[in-house]
């Protein structure tokens, strides 16, 4: 823990006030002491400070979206000196941030998503959960964090629908693919031989999956599918949200699909369905490049 009182005070504030994860509060944490030794552990420091701090980040090629996120941590780390009446105005105030860079999702191609699938062979009761996780994302777009608070009850097979709680709460309805409720059908039969509890997807002491376990398990399966990409379980969210836009689908749809509250955020998929429509350009156009 930091020596300096006001960063002990800020990050009891964080944790026990704003209620922010461990992981949060230690890169918010991690952020101020890098800045604050810069400073020679100097709290009250000037713009022309921050200015040659920011020179520093610059030198030590830092990305654009890190210095980002210093800037944010260190400008709410002085907002909260100024509200617990530790320095009269906050320095940062002025200082802008840099627009973040957007990175382009990973994607899976249709035949690699097959191979992943086919990994799980769904032989036995954990590759039979297995492989319905992998479905169920891929089918849904749902997040990991969704997926892994869903319970039985939730699956309705006869709208092929499921009952989703999303960020912020805010639940909504996705339908799901006849494969998908295929195997998920097989997987509550099995599923129920051994649990009563109603969650859908339990582990082997019977208790709800995290996120975390789903990402080294979809990790595992990518491996044994000879993918050589990075597969995460936003992977196969990605994938599913370009192979529905590859195929024809709306935007707004998509959106919809995805729980995005702005557009904005769905346009991001448009860049990847963009190098199909460049392909079929080449391959159609009178005047494209041969």
């Amino acid at each position: 823990m930091s020596e300096i009182k006001e960063i002990q005070d800020y990050k009891r504030y964080l944790s026990y006030e704003k209620n922010y994860s461990f992981h949060t509060v230690k890169n918010y944490i991690k952020d101020i002491e890098q800045f604050i030794n810069f400073n020679n552990k100097n709290i009250n420091i000037t713009e022309n400070e921050i200015k040659k701090y920011l020179e520093f980040l610059g030198r030590k090629k830092y990305s654009r979206n890190s210095i980002t996120r210093k800037i944010i941590s260190l400008r709410n780390f002085y907002k909260f000196l100024v509200k617990i009446k530790k320095i009269d105005k906050n320095p940062f105030s002025y200082i802008l941030t840099p627009k973040t860079e957007k990175r382009l999702p990973n994607v899976l191609t249709e035949k690699e998503i097959e191979n992943l699938m086919s990994a799980a062979n769904g032989k036995d009761f954990i590759s039979l959960r297995d492989r319905t996780i992998l479905e169920l994302i891929y089918s849904t777009g749902i997040r990991v964090s969704e997926l892994v608070n869903l319970d039985i009850k939730d699956i309705d097979f006869i709208n092929e629908e499921i009952k989703v709680l999303g960020k912020g709460g805010k639940e909504r309805i996705v339908p799901a693919g006849s494969v998908a409720l295929n195997i998920l059908h097989c997987y509550i039969k099995e599923l129920k031989k051994i649990d009563s509890s109603g969650i859908l997807f339990i582990n082997k002491n019977k208790k709800r999956l995290t996120p975390r376990f789903i990402e080294l398990m979809i990790k595992k399966y990518a491996k044994m599918a000879g993918i050589e990409k990075k597969v995460t379980p936003h992977t196969l969210r990605h994938s599913f949200a370009t192979h529905l836009l590859d195929r024809g689908a709306d935007l707004r749809s998509v959106q919809e699909l995805l729980g995005h509250s702005n557009l904005s955020t769905t346009q991001i998929y448009t860049h990847l369905s963009i190098q199909k429509l460049k392909k079929e350009y080449d391959k159609a156009h009178p005047r494209a490049k041969k």
